[in-house]
């Protein structure tokens, strides 16, 4: 009996002690996403990009097809947004950040573009990894919503 109490402790200590690393992730993970609303805004698309993993295997999905590589994608932005007219202003809304295996968390959310060429509503799903420390993004889905 006495072993059963310690192994049902254990356990609880375990289940517990987890909860607030997933907590402390999901509040950096949502840091990341206020970085690059900020640089968004502020017509910063080199500190936009650094929220993205610098790797020839970061992968985006958006309307226009799939792009491979950290350069490329910041060529597609450079290319679909190339004012700050067509930047305007963004608004990011997190409707989900859910754990996916250790290191890597999904987020699912909506994104709002007021801007003078034409407002842009749409979704989003990024898979964030934590490479050497910091959250990066390694996988983007956008499309927009008409």
């Amino acid at each position: 009996m006495k072993k059963c109490c310690y192994l049902i402790l254990l356990f609880s200590l375990t289940c517990f002690s987890q909860a607030p690393d997933e907590a402390k992730d999901k509040a950096d993970i949502l840091k990341v996403l206020s970085v690059q609303q900020d640089a968004w805004n502020d017509y910063d698309i080199d500190t936009f990009m650094e929220t993205y993993w610098k790797s020839e295997e970061l992968t985006f999905y958006g309307s226009a097809g799939v792009v491979k590589g950290w350069q490329s994608t910041k060529d597609r932005y450079k290319k679909s947004y190339p004012s700050k007219d067509h930047f305007g202003h963004l608004e990011l809304t997190s409707n989900e950040v859910s754990k996916v295996y250790e290191d890597a968390y999904m987020v699912m959310g909506e994104y709002n573009l007021t801007r003078t060429v034409g407002d842009m509503h749409g979704i989003f799903m990024l898979v964030l990894k934590r490479i050497d420390g910091e959250w990066k993004i390694i996988a983007d889905t956008s499309c927009e919503v008409k």
